[in-house]
């Protein structure tokens, strides 16, 4: 996930207010995150670390999900999306008008 910093905010305030059985959860969203610079033409730069932590080959997927952004390697967010294409829409979604 890719968030921009007051946003980030928010989030890291939510996870470090979990209690401690969440520990480790804590230590794997909070310890792992990292700051990311845009390049001269733009482009956001992601570690080596944060690339094989998220499986991230070659092509990549940049979603916009509202208050973040997801990062997903190509072939496994068509994957994941085959998926769950096949399947049926959650409930949530058979009273939702577009």
């Amino acid at each position: 996930m890719l968030f921009p910093r007051p946003e980030w905010e928010k989030f890291r305030e939510r996870i470090a207010a979990l209690p401690m059985s969440a520990q480790w959860w804590k230590r794997i969203f909070l310890g792992n995150a990292m700051d990311v610079e845009l390049d001269s033409t733009g482009r956001v730069l992601i570690s080596p670390e944060l690339r094989t932590a998220a499986g991230i080959a070659r092509d990549t997927m940049l979603l916009g999900m509202g208050s973040h952004f997801e990062l997903w390697d190509k072939a496994t967010y068509d994957d994941q999306e085959a998926r769950a294409m096949q399947g049926e829409m959650p409930d949530v979604f058979k009273e939702f008008s577009f």
